[in-house]
């Protein structure tokens, strides 16, 4: 974001761009909160929209888009084969990348789903940063598992370290000859490792962690969902990287990667995905299963449209102005918060800010999960949907055992280019309320539990009466305030 100083010495960020088209938001009453609450079963993925006032669930495929992106949807061609749209999405692809093969699908999971088919079998193992909800479901699925190996750093939740995602080199080595080099399916390596606060890699790390899997054979699989986010991370922290371009920081990224895969919903802002590679023997094997899962070799599940709009996000993502705005409202949030003593994950990362709800409600035990109570409460605090990423998010082991996750955080996240900066004042407004009345708040069980993403569509239920507490205290301290 453009460098700007303000007269009176205040700090805050800047927008690079203009509102041109807007969507009506609607705050209902606490009293309805609680009740729409109730009638989600407790999950905020369970929500009706019509009922939230700010939507912080997550950034996937709710970006704002461009008013080039939005132009150029109305060019599409929708031919079945042979579609000029995907001719332009690949040259784009190829353009940011680098790579010389692309295959399109309809969004990340179906990629991971693809490259858990091909790659991983019963035995095998993939070690990561760390894990991203679906990705270690399908991995398990096939008959894998998952070695966390992220520096110690990365689990804490205060610090000052800048690239909290990296790989601990001595642990990968340590896996690679736990298991050996045959059961190692592949590295995965996450950009913006979304379940630990969206921290960042650097390029130097994934440099050192490329070099160990080329000598040892084995496929180094980046997740870019997340990359616009890392990209600007390692510019902004990175001290050999500051006088990089963005684009020389991803074909660097590339050169190191043997397969490449994304979400669109992030990167490059249209509802999406693809696989890219350089290596043809790869590429054959992927080719085989998209049409069988995913659609024909030219669309891939996709929409015409949102390829159109996501070949030219993708070009806008070599924007700087266009991809700082969200890491510094993000940073801008995380501030806010720690001047009012609330735990937040640091330094800020990317994606959204995530509140550390261990620390938030510390009297609730993590068999009550913790931050699923602290989403159910912030809603009922201000209409505002965040996302539980802590034990909610795991799932029970083949004995029916409960595996606690390393962090219990609510994840409040900020698209790309959708709220103000009153909104996010709103936020921090109403988690430091709850915050000095988070001893009404107690916990949650389930009622309906599925057995795979349990948080996606469980249902569960206050462990007593704490909510209608928490409104009638609301509604003391507001009166007839929404």
């Amino acid at each position: 974001m453009a460098n700007v100083k303000f007269y009176a010495g205040e700090s805050f960020p800047l927008e690079m761009h203009k509102v041109r088209i807007i969507q009506k938001l609607n705050l209902i009453s606490v009293e309805e909160r609680g009740r729409a609450i109730a009638e989600a079963g407790n999950n905020t993925f369970l929500l009706k929209n019509k009922d939230v006032f700010m939507d912080m669930l997550t950034d996937s495929g709710v970006n704002a888009m461009s008013d080039r992106q939005l132009a150029s949807m109305m060019a599409a061609d929708d031919s079945y084969a042979g579609s000029e749209t995907f001719t332009r999405l690949e040259r784009s692809i190829k353009h940011f990348f680098g790579t010389k093969y692309f295959l399109p699908a309809h969004q990340g999971r179906a990629c991971e789903n693809i490259m858990s088919q091909i790659f991983v079998k019963p035995g095998y193992v993939v070690p990561m940063n760390y894990h991203f909800t679906t990705a270690k479901a399908l991995i398990t699925v096939n008959g894998g598992t998952v070695e966390e190996i992220i520096i110690d750093e990365g689990l804490k939740i205060k610090s000052s370290y800048p690239f909290k995602g990296n790989i601990n080199i001595d642990k990968l080595k340590s896996v690679i000859d736990s298991y050996g080099v045959n059961k190692v399916a592949y590295v995965r390596m996450e950009a913006g490792t979304n379940l630990v606060g969206g921290q960042p890699f650097s390029l130097e790390n994934y440099t050192e962690v490329s070099k160990i899997c080329r000598a040892a054979g084995i496929p180094l699989v980046l997740d870019a969902s997340l990359l616009a986010d890392n990209l600007y991370f390692i510019k902004q922290r990175e001290a050999a990287c500051k006088n990089m371009t963005l684009h020389t920081i991803v074909l660097r990224i590339s050169e190191l990667s043997d397969i490449i895969y994304f979400s669109a919903r992030k990167l490059g802002f249209g509802r999406g995905g693809g696989i890219c590679t350089n290596n043809h023997e790869h590429f054959l094997k992927i080719r085989e299963l998209i049409p069988l899962y995913e659609g024909f070799l030219t669309y891939g599940g996709m929409s015409v449209r949102e390829m159109e709009a996501i070949a030219i996000g993708l070009d806008e993502t070599l924007d700087e102005d266009m991809i700082s705005q969200g890491p510094i409202f993000i940073d801008y949030m995380v501030k806010e918060l720690e001047k009012r003593n609330i735990p937040v994950i640091t330094p800020a990362g990317g994606l959204g800010c995530h509140v550390d709800a261990m620390a938030f409600l510390d009297h609730i035990p993590q068999s009550q999960y913790p931050a699923g109570a602290l989403a159910s409460s912030f809603f009922i605090a201000s209409g505002i949907r965040g996302m539980e990423r802590g034990t909610m998010s795991e799932q029970r082991g083949p004995d029916g055992s409960e595996h606690f996750s390393n962090m219990e955080l609510l994840r409040l996240a900020l698209p790309r280019r959708v709220f103000t900066l009153s909104q996010v004042n709103y936020a921090v407004d109403r988690l430091k309320w709850l915050y000095d009345n988070r001893g009404l708040v107690e916990g949650l069980k389930f009622v309906e539990e599925p057995k795979i993403l349990r948080f996606f569509f469980g249902r569960l239920e206050p462990v007593s009466d704490w909510q209608t507490k928490l409104i009638a205290k609301f509604r003391k301290d507001f009166g007839d305030s929404l």
